[in-house]
């Protein structure tokens, strides 16, 4: 079935848009707000995940469907992406207390957060949120 193909490169194209805007936002607030980058990152990390809950429910799994309600449903999606955001945030502070350049560029370290939590998010956002198909009306 090229469903699960479709689905990868979508879940893909959405997790950089959210990449963007994590590293976007979280680069801005360390760079000219002069945030903390561990207390910037939460707040860059809740919007990026909004954005992918949002591309995700309307193009990644538009053939799916979790059976909530559109609050209940964003709810769920942020209680079920916090194992890949643990696995994130955990790369991008190892990174940030090893290698002291991080702290400059801040943007590069949750990248590399990103990409491996990427592979945890889309098996559980497919497998337990989205698994349901939808049916022809």
């Amino acid at each position: 079935m090229l469903r699960l193909p479709r689905e990868i490169a979508l879940f893909a194209v959405g997790g950089l848009g959210g990449l963007v805007i994590d590293a976007g936002i979280v680069q801005m607030l360390v760079s000219f707000a002069h945030w903390n980058p561990y207390l910037a990152r939460v707040l860059s990390f809740l919007l990026a995940a909004t954005f992918t809950w949002w591309w995700n429910r309307r193009y990644t799994f538009a053939a799916r469907h979790s059976g909530r309600k559109p609050h209940a449903e964003w709810l769920h999606w942020m209680g079920l992406m916090s194992l890949g955001a643990l696995v994130n945030y955990g790369v991008y502070a190892v990174l940030l207390l090893n290698y002291p350049g991080f702290h400059r560029w801040p943007a590069l370290a949750a990248a590399a957060g990103s990409v491996l939590a990427a592979l945890v998010n889309f098996s559980t956002a497919r497998r337990v949120l989205f698994k349901h198909p939808k049916t022809a009306s």
